[in-house]
């Protein structure tokens, strides 16, 4: 009497239709939802500021310079707080711009890495500032972005990302 088992590519193994090659699909596109996440998140950040005035004011409701000032004291790291007392509007325009590079760039998966590094010292320098002196500290959001950058910035974008398509062509020419 013969016997006919399954074998991996049959479907229960490392197969393409298998479980194995199912966990290998999703691994591969694991990050992908946290970067459209990051990246739509931060484009809009980026947007909502350049097209708020009343952000980019030194004083005044809703104004940089009002919520810095309002920080200062409180804040992990007064000095860099200074340095952005010294040009309320230079550091809006270089907050909101730099949040608009890191949502392009994630989000395309254009220098996925620096992308996401960026939106790391971003993130690092508001927890830092802004949301220091929340308690607990769970409760402040620029530390939880912090961690979320941090997969992004050692893995960068491997799938549906700009970058992908420069290494697939770099494979291909040599």
């Amino acid at each position: 009497m013969t016997h006919t088992y399954r074998t991996a590519t049959a479907g229960y193994g490392g197969g393409p239709g298998g479980v194995r090659g199912l966990k290998d699909q999703a691994a591969r596109y694991a990050l992908l939802p946290l970067r459209i996440f990051l990246g739509v998140t931060f484009i809009y950040a980026g947007l909502d500021k350049l097209t708020d005035s009343k952000f980019f004011a030194d004083s005044g409701a809703g104004s940089v310079g009002d919520l810095m000032r309002g920080v200062r004291d409180t804040s992990a790291v007064p000095w860099l707080v200074d340095l952005a007392l010294k040009s309320p509007e230079g550091f809006g325009y270089a907050i909101a711009f730099g949040e608009l590079a890191v949502g392009i760039g994630t989000l395309l998966g254009l220098l996925a890495r620096i992308a996401a590094l960026g939106g790391a010292l971003i993130s690092l320098s508001l927890w830092l500032t802004v949301s220091w002196q929340v308690e607990p500290y769970y409760y402040g959001n620029d530390l939880i972005y912090l961690m979320a950058w941090l997969p992004l910035v050692l893995a960068g974008a491997s799938v549906l990302s700009v970058d992908a398509l420069i290494a697939d062509r770099r494979r291909r020419i040599t």
